[in-house]
């Protein structure tokens, strides 16, 4: 026998909102030459790096969001 869990909620202007799951995953990359770093300091370094042609100009940052999946019911007045 399993016992489900209530889905986690949060009270939002008064309305009790789902806690939906969700990941953040960050990129930090050159966006002239694509390269990928592993850190914005490790960015920093390579434009503080007198032999490389890399600028602060060329800072990229993507952040993908996963969520995970909703079933969702739609309410009629």
């Amino acid at each position: 026998m399993s016992l489900k869990q209530p889905p986690k909620t949060v009270v939002i202007n008064g309305q009790e909102l789902p806690v939906i799951p969700a990941e953040a995953v960050e990129t930090i990359k050159n966006k002239r030459t694509g390269k990928v770093y592993d850190s914005k300091a490790h960015f920093d370094s390579d434009v503080a790096d007198p032999n490389t042609d890399t600028v602060a100009d060329d800072f990229q940052q993507d952040v993908g969001i996963k969520v995970a999946s909703l079933s969702v019911f739609g309410k009629t007045k």
